[in-house]
């Protein structure tokens, strides 16, 4: 679901890129140690950024992985956004998730730069934020069983999918720079994120389940809180990191070649899924910016998924380390 800046104008991506970076800094605010001095909020934050950062490392890798839908000729990949609110609360996960769509756009030019307000706002942002608070967390208990995390997760991710395609079939309408017709090119959207969406809360689940068996201190409000030995916690980590890199060095090269939800919806409506850039200044400004970022553009190489899990996993233990200097000297 990744926009292209072809489908976005100036004005709606700088509403959008406004909306999303003021959550963002909503959500660094939030995470900002509580001032009461309790063992149990510095050991929280000092663990949160290493834990947002593997978590994020597994969900880039997942992402990779394009999954066939039966009978429509396309294909879908995961969001995210329930699985890493679930894990780390719903502003931790907003900045784990865009964490990863900043480094998709500049380093591998997946999604427009100009375009990257948008695209945090609809899979980051409608999800961690609306679908995991309104649908998720009501349907979640602590003594919960397979069945009701399995449902709480496929409502939670179709929400999630289903409330992302409208808007970019909104922020599409509202930019005018493109003739897609609302109605054919909702036609398409809603369905077919419809179907990726139950293959994403079945996905979803399944990891939450596994979770709940084996870390059940992981789930963020829907089990034990009581903190891990250190050990423990540094195991954990390793292990989520270790299979992050297994899968985004290993599996991704069983993914879908079809085209994903928003092509495919695209190439139905305009019969095309490359739609030509707007001729302006800033759309050129934009494209020049991400040629220049992107060392791996449409991950170009079968290292693509190492290397992303690998910035990420560098980036986690570098907040950790200035985490741990900004305490020593407080």
């Amino acid at each position: 679901m990744h926009m292209s800046d072809a489908l976005v104008s100036p004005t709606v991506a700088a509403v959008a890129g406004t909306a999303s970076l003021v959550l963002l800094g909503t959500a660094v605010r939030k995470l900002r140690p509580a001032r009461s001095g309790l063992h149990t909020d510095a050991l929280h934050s000092e663990r949160i950024v290493p834990l947002m950062g593997v978590m994020g490392a597994f969900v880039f890798a997942a992402q990779m992985i394009n999954f066939a839908v039966p009978g429509t000729g396309s294909s879908g990949h995961i969001v995210g956004g329930i699985l890493l609110s679930a894990i780390l609360g719903p502003w931790a996960a907003l900045l784990a998730l865009s964490s990863v769509l900043i480094l998709q756009c500049l380093l591998f030019a997946d999604g427009g730069f100009l375009a990257l307000g948008c695209n945090i706002f609809n899979m980051a942002v409608l999800s961690c934020l609306v679908a995991y608070p309104l649908v998720f967390r009501p349907l979640m208990r602590p003594d919960a069983t397979p069945g009701r995390i399995f449902a709480a997760s496929v409502l939670a991710s179709v929400a999630g999918l289903e409330l992302g395609a409208l808007a970019v079939t909104l922020e599409t309408e509202a930019s005018g720079i493109t003739a897609l017709p609302i109605g054919k090119f909702l036609l398409f959207m809603l369905p077919i994120h419809l179907a990726i969406g139950i293959g994403e809360g079945l996905a979803t689940g399944a990891l939450l389940c596994a979770v709940r068996r084996y870390r059940p201190e992981l789930l963020a409000g829907t089990g034990p809180q009581e903190q891990p030995a250190k050990r423990r916690f540094v195991r954990t980590l390793a292990a989520i990191a270790v299979v992050a890199l297994l899968v985004g060095g290993s599996f991704s090269w069983l993914a879908s070649s079809q085209p994903d939800g928003l092509e495919w919806s695209l190439s139905r409506t305009a019969g095309t899924a490359e739609m030509a850039p707007a001729p302006d200044g800033l759309h050129r400004t934009a494209a020049a910016i991400q040629e220049t970022t992107a060392a791996l553009p449409d991950y170009g190489t079968t290292t693509a998924g190492l290397v992303g899990c690998g910035v990420l996993l560098l980036a986690a233990w570098g907040g950790t380390q200035l985490l741990r200097t900004r305490r020593k000297r407080a």
